[in-house]
């Protein structure tokens, strides 16, 4: 049995990570910054809001109360990008033990300053280990203990051993990498690209265009992926094709179905209204687009996607831009020489 794990974040993805970890045994505090989700997983071991269906263990102890989920082993950071920083401001405020770990596992770019989940967290926090947790894993599934695998990435090879020997669970295989920058950009571009498989679904334009639309952005992803610091082997690995397979064909994929929505004609501030979920692919779109044009890396499908989110360019027009394009070969597109 391990110390305390907690998860700072009572969504969707923070509440399956506490069901899952909770079979280790181990005391699980989860902080919700929400007090009426909190009030239910206290009083009702529910989380109808963001993972209906599913009932927490005894051992999970859910509060609102941030202090109380930092005395633990083990942190795992699960709230949207966009509000990381502010959580993790808080977090820093308090005594923090130096060897106590933090992971993040949210998949995202910090729109203002381009910095991945970990370089913020590092922000707050030079002293403490650091890891990232990615890979095709829907909350859902995770939580039901349906198989999945996922990769870890750390700097440090020892605590990967660590990570990995405390957390690989028989539904939940884990892998390691040193690449965290190539872990965490395969994790946040390809919600950008799900967005545009979603677009395609919504426009009914098949199978077959959808399987294209996909495999270059596969080619896209890893562009600028490496430009931007990872390797370029990552991106065929789960944090990078194996996450963009399943975001872009899954009915769980909230960033598919709202490129759908897109797609059918919606608007983004009434997709953005009627979910209480993050598409963290529309945040992501402009970080991506920004960095992408700085680095002069080729990512048509990053721009169309930013185009239609942020230009209101019609979703038709953007995706039969994309058909019309300049034909080239494919090893050249995807191994560019100047990259």
């Amino acid at each position: 049995m391990h110390k305390k794990i907690s998860v700072i974040g009572a969504g969707s993805w923070g509440t399956a990570l506490a069901i899952l970890f909770a079979e280790k045994q181990a005391e699980i505090c989860l902080w919700g910054h929400n007090p009426e989700v909190v009030k239910e997983l206290i009083d009702h071991r529910t989380n109808s809001l963001y993972l209906p269906g599913l009932h927490l263990p005894s051992n999970i102890r859910a509060t609102d109360q941030l202090e109380d989920s930092l005395d633990a082993e083990f942190i795992f950071m699960a709230t949207p990008s966009k509000a990381i920083r502010s959580v993790i401001e808080r977090i820093s405020q308090f005594s923090i033990p130096s060897d106590a770990v933090f992971i993040s596992c949210t998949k995202g770019i910090e729109h203002e300053t381009g910095k991945l989940m970990s370089e913020v967290l590092a922000d707050y926090l030079p002293k403490n280990p650091l890891a990232v947790l990615s890979g095709p894993n829907h909350a859902a599934e995770v939580a039901k203990k349906i198989p999945a695998a996922a990769v870890l990435g750390s700097a440090h090879p020892d605590l990967l051993k660590r990570l990995q020997k405390v957390f690989f669970l028989p539904s939940f295989r884990l892998y390691t990498s040193a690449d965290i920058k190539g872990i965490q950009l395969g994790g946040a571009l390809k919600n950008v690209c799900a967005l545009a498989a979603g677009a395609s679904d919504g426009l009914n334009m098949g199978d077959n265009a959808k399987a294209a639309l996909v495999t270059r952005a596969l080619a896209e992803i890893t562009r600028l992926g490496v430009a931007l610091g990872g390797q370029r082997e990552t991106f065929y690995g789960l944090s990078g094709v194996g996450d963009l397979m399943v975001t872009c064909f899954s009915r769980h994929s909230r960033n598919r179905a709202f490129g759908e929505r897109l797609g059918r004609g919606e608007t983004l501030t009434a997709i953005e209204d009627s979910m209480h979920m993050v598409a963290e692919g529309v945040f992501t779109a402009r970080s991506a687009w920004r960095l992408a044009h700085e680095l002069s890396v080729e990512a048509p499908i990053i721009k169309a996607v930013y185009q239609v989110l942020y230009e209101s360019k019609p979703p038709h027009d953007a995706l039969w831009e994309l058909l019309e394009r300049q034909p080239r070969a494919e090893p050249e597109s995807f191994f560019p020489e100047n990259r």
